[in-house]
This record gives structure tokens, sequence and C-alpha cells, in this order.
């Protein structure tokens, strides 16, 4: 699977119709929708699909056609989202009608490929799945977990001492996480997320 971390924008045209589509990560698919519908609203369609894992590791995917006829825009939008195996995005294509009817077979290719054209021009990474643990070591073994730690791609969110030793609280890949997690375990310790 693949993600991104930044948003990517492309504009295409099929027949003086304006499409302008707008990917990106999903936690920022809201906010960015709210704010094209404001910064367009002479436009006529704002059409979506988003794919992303929920808290449960379940797939969420969707298309909303935004008033273009049934099954031509939101469904062909999603279809490049899971044909390029992109997880945790969102897709905006925001539509400018050009005077010329479409047809239906029209509005797949036009709005699928706005999608593509979008996809091609963003910085596609791949997907590593994030978790966070909570890790303790005494103070015998404080050094070992911070050096365990110190990699780029952890990040320690808390760090606490007590009388007993050291705890810290950390993210980053999963895999990593639950390695970390299983080598310096807290009592009653949290599984990693």
């Amino acid at each position: 699977m693949h993600t991104l971390h930044h948003p990517a924008l492309c504009e295409t045209e099929e027949k003086k119709s304006r499409f302008l589509a707008t990917l990106v990560p999903y936690d920022q698919f809201t906010d960015t929708l709210a704010a094209l519908r404001k910064a367009h609203p002479k436009a006529n369609h704002h059409v979506t699909a988003y794919r992303y894992l929920n808290d449960e590791d379940q797939l969420i995917e969707h298309g909303k056609d935004d008033g273009e006829p049934s099954g031509t825009s939101g469904m062909p939008c999603l279809k490049v989202l899971q044909g390029r195996d992109l997880i945790n995005v969102g897709v905006i294509v925001t539509r400018y009608f050009g005077g010329t009817k479409l047809g239906t077979g029209g509005l797949v290719r036009a709005y699928s490929g706005a999608v593509q054209a979008v996809c091609d021009n963003a910085d596609i990474i791949p997907y590593v799945p994030q978790g966070t643990a909570r890790l303790f070591a005494s103070f015998a073994d404080a050094g070992a977990m911070e050096q365990a730690c110190a990699r780029p791609d952890i990040t320690v969110l808390d760090r606490q001492f007590d009388t007993l030793g050291t705890l810290i609280h950390i993210s980053g890949p999963k895999d990593a996480i639950t390695e970390l997690a299983a080598r310096f375990p807290t009592l009653g310790s949290d599984t990693p997320a």
C-alpha cells in the first residue's frame, strides 16, 4: 500500500469543463473539502472519494457524486485510488461546467482522468502502519532503552522518571513499536496502538 504526506493539485480539461483535483492525506480531507467549497462557490460539483484505515484497522472507502449522475464520478475516482493501492487519502475533484454535456462515459473518463493526473503529480510514498506504546526501564536499563528508541522513525512523545526508573511514551512504525514494547514492558503495559 501507498500514501502521501503532502497535498497534490492538478487541473485537467474536457470539452471546456475544468476539473481541479486535490489529493490530500485523509486527516486533512474534511477541512480541505470545506476550504475548496468556500474558495470555489461557483463550481458545479465537488466530487469526493476516500480510503482510510479506522482505529480497528478496517478499510473504509467511499465515493460521492455530488450531484453528477449516479456512478459517473465518485466511484470512478475511488477506483483510481484503489488501483493505485492508496490508503489514508482523500481526493476532491472540483468541476466547472464548460457548456458541453459529457455524457456518462465522458464523465467517467474525465473524473478518473483528473484523479490519475493528480496521482501522477503526487509524492506517493510507501504506507507504514504507525503505533504508540509506553515503555519502562529501570535506571540500570534506561540507557539501553533510550538507545533502542534513538531511531529517526521513532518519536519520544513523553518522558517521566520515578524512583524505579524511566517511563517513555513513543510513536513510530507499528512493527518497531511492538518489538520495543515487548523488550521494555510496563506494568499493566499498553498494547501498541
